[in-house]
């Protein structure tokens, strides 16, 4: 039996600092890895996807960021318990505007700046591996 499929929607983002260093949060699988990713997390009932990702780069990392472009969405599917869940995610390319990085929320085990050449060798995941190619072009727009 084919099991019921659940819609979730989060939001999240790049952010970097004016060293061009990006905001990453890790957490541990269940072999005790850290899997670093972009912040992110679920878009709130009245909340726009911008403005949940802010508050999510916020209370994941303690970096309070300012959205400078759309940066892409990810589509993904995932088994938990007796649902398979689909996943939009959208990521924002953000700027740091202040706020301290913090590993404060309990659902992160590990915070780090890394700096924009040495995102790509340390994202876990493809997907947001491939957002990447997008931001130099970005950054040229903003600037």
């Amino acid at each position: 039996m084919a099991l019921p499929i659940v819609e979730e929607t989060s939001a999240g983002g790049l952010v970097l600092d004016g060293d061009r260093r990006a905001a990453l949060i890790g957490r541990r699988n269940a072999r005790g890895v850290v899997l670093w990713s972009l912040p992110k997390g679920h878009i709130e009932e009245g909340e726009s996807a911008e403005v949940a990702a802010i508050r999510e780069v916020g209370e994941e990392t303690g970096i309070v960021g300012r959205v400078v472009a759309p940066l892409g969405v990810i589509n993904f599917t995932f088994t938990a318990s007796e649902y398979r869940i689909h996943k939009t995610v959208h990521h924002f390319l953000m700027f740091a505007e202040g706020g301290e990085l913090t590993d404060d929320d309990a659902e992160i085990d590990e915070v780090a700046w890394v700096p924009f050449t040495e995102l790509h060798d340390r994202l876990s995941y493809a997907d947001e591996r491939e957002l990447l190619s997008r931001v130099p072009e970005l950054l040229a727009s903003a600037s």
